[in-house]
């Protein structure tokens, strides 16, 4: 048997470091360089976006080896003059992988990022700036910090995470888009915040139930076009505001009911009963009228106030529905925190059994969460209806994906038991954020939708090593 050591890295056309941590290192050494590169070529307009991306790719895989040929060299020198044990061999393979699970998803988020700005910058062409560039370095060092402090903040860290994103978005978007933090835009995104964070209030409490709520968006248009009828056919606009309000009370009961006579059938039920109640109030709408999907009326003017972009809050040139969407968001996070009625909800949404034997009713929770749900969901297509004067169906298109999206990257597991509104109000305002950078820098809506995507789906991966919230019952 030879005694030469089969793991000595040697010297070869293609080589590869002994250590795994090493390799990564020069990965993701070869992509800052690459990026670098990537924001120099389109800096300097010289070449074809098509050409700049290849000799980027060329550059990233020759870094790459070069790099990978420097560390084999070293660790040739290293082997030669000191000799290691098995033992310290694979105390190194123990560690490398090691290092591998303490930041892989530092290393998958990063390079996301990376993969983002590529196809961005190849994308639009005003994004290519070295201003941008260096605004896409500094972010990637802001997740980096956000990675390793979050570690001494165990009980908060997705907080402390989406905190971090949301301060790095501001700071990156101030400097990109002018006029970012003038006093009109934040006004504008504290707006849609609030019409967003409402709509996530059912969203984040039947996900601490380990349910899903796909009627949103039908609701909110629905009750967005219900409202304006009612109100052109005579009812007073106050009486007409309630009755919106319990009609989406009753298709959350509707929805609670059926999800938890169906068990594991949330989902189906939601979206089911979303499109049956869409569909009826188009046709009850548009009975004697060639206009389906839209209701033409005039707006009560308090209504307009309460959303309308120059409302005023007491004099103040603040839409009241953001302080509406703060006082909704104090009391439900003190009350999930502080109530006997939130400590229920989180120990059934964590373990479902062991509630039940203390005398928890499971029934009574999950269709109250769907019955806030429809109601926040119906409040917030009244609100919408001040917002835009018209009624419109399609007006809750969007919130089919943000609500969702809001929750997830707030922070609040699709499994139930973790997280709290409090997670999904910065994940409001994360998402409101980068919808609005995304807009400043002219992205159309797919790409939004498409970023968004990639936001959760490392998020949703996270969530998938817990054990289903099935595997409690």
């Amino acid at each position: 048997m030879s005694d030469e050591n089969p793991r000595t890295p040697r010297l070869s056309l293609l080589p590869v470091p002994g250590s795994l941590a090493v390799i990564w290192l020069n990965l993701g050494l070869s992509l800052v360089i690459a990026a670098i590169g990537l924001g120099v070529g389109f800096g300097q307009d010289l070449l074809p976006a098509q050409q700049v991306i290849l000799f980027t790719l060329l550059l990233a895989v020759i870094s790459f080896l070069a790099l990978n040929y420097i560390a084999v060299a070293f660790e040739e020198r290293i082997a030669a003059n000191r000799a290691k044990s098995d033992d310290e061999h694979a105390q190194d393979s123990s560690r490398a992988r090691g290092l591998w699970r303490e930041n892989s998803v530092l290393i998958i988020a990063m390079v996301a990022l990376l993969v983002l700005y590529l196809l961005i910058t190849a994308g639009v062409p005003s994004f290519r700036s070295i201003n941008n560039l260096i605004g896409f370095l500094v972010l990637e060092l802001i997740f980096l910090f956000a990675f390793k402090v979050s570690g001494y903040f165990a009980a908060g860290r997705s907080a402390f995470i989406g905190l971090i994103v949301l301060f790095a978005l501001v700071i990156i978007s101030a400097f990109s888009i002018e006029g970012f933090l003038s006093g009109a835009n934040i006004r504008a995104i504290l707006l849609f915040a609030a019409f967003l964070g409402i709509a996530c209030v059912g969203q984040t409490l039947v996900a601490l139930m380990g349910g899903l709520d796909l009627s949103i968006p039908y609701v909110v248009g629905s009750s967005n076009i219900a409202l304006l009828f009612l109100i052109t056919l005579g009812v007073p606009s106050y009486v007409a505001f309630g009755f919106v309000l319990i009609l989406g009370g009753l298709v959350g009961l509707l929805n609670g009911v059926m999800s938890y006579r169906l068990q594991g059938q949330a989902l189906i039920v939601t979206l089911g009963s979303g499109f049956a109640v869409a569909g009826f109030t188009q046709i009850m709408t548009s009975i004697g009228s060639e206009y389906a999907g839209n209701v033409f009326g005039t707006v009560p003017g308090w209504l307009g106030n309460l959303a309308a972009m120059n409302g005023k809050f007491f004099g103040l040139p603040v839409p009241p529905t953001i302080i509406i969407w703060i006082v909704i968001a104090i009391v439900m996070i003190t009350g999930l925190r502080t109530t006997a009625w939130g400590r229920n909800l989180y120990a059934l949404g964590g373990n479902r059994r062991s509630a039940s034997l203390i005398g928890v009713s499971e029934f009574k929770y999950w269709v109250g969460c769907y019955v806030l749900s429809g109601i926040f969901a119906a409040l917030t297509g009244s609100l919408l209806l001040g917002w835009s004067g018209g009624a419109f169906i399609g007006v809750g298109d969007p919130y089919l994906f943000t609500t969702l999206a809001a929750v997830v990257i707030g922070g609040t597991s699709l499994l139930g038991g973790k997280g709290g509104y409090g997670f999904t109000v910065i994940g409001v305002l994360v998402l409101q954020v980068l919808t609005s950078f995304l807009l400043g820098i002219g992205l159309r809506y797919e790409w939004q939708q498409f970023i968004f995507g990639l936001l959760i789906l490392p998020m949703v991966a996270l969530y998938g090593r817990s054990p289903h919230i099935r595997a409690t019952v």
